[in-house]
């Protein structure tokens, strides 16, 4: 995966909303201990060519781990999330927001 640190855009976009990383890409060549070639879409407008400190190892979910997606609940034909405690409150600019 590659890191999305230090990455320039014509659009200007808001740093906290940008994912962390890239998705995986298949490595084309090492070119030398420091710098490997990716084989990256066209849709990426950036050099294939990059230093390692960009690349960040992709791990996978062990077999013990397991991700738990909440289950939808019906409520008058529209799907919901069913929440078991509100833990706290808050109001930002007159929008009330929950920690559940």
């Amino acid at each position: 995966m590659l890191t999305m640190k230090d990455l320039v855009f014509k659009k200007r976009l808001v740093k906290k909303l940008i994912k962390r990383y890239v998705k995986s890409h298949v490595v084309e060549e090492v070119i030398s201990r420091n710098v490997v070639k990716f084989k990256l879409p066209a849709s990426m407008k950036i050099h294939p060519v990059i230093n390692i400190s960009r690349v960040v190892r992709y791990r996978e979910l062990l077999k013990r781990q397991k991700v738990e997606k909440p289950k939808l609940v019906k409520v008058n034909r529209v799907e919901e999330w069913k929440v078991e405690k509100i833990l706290n409150k808050r109001k930002i600019r007159e929008v009330e927001k929950y920690l559940v």
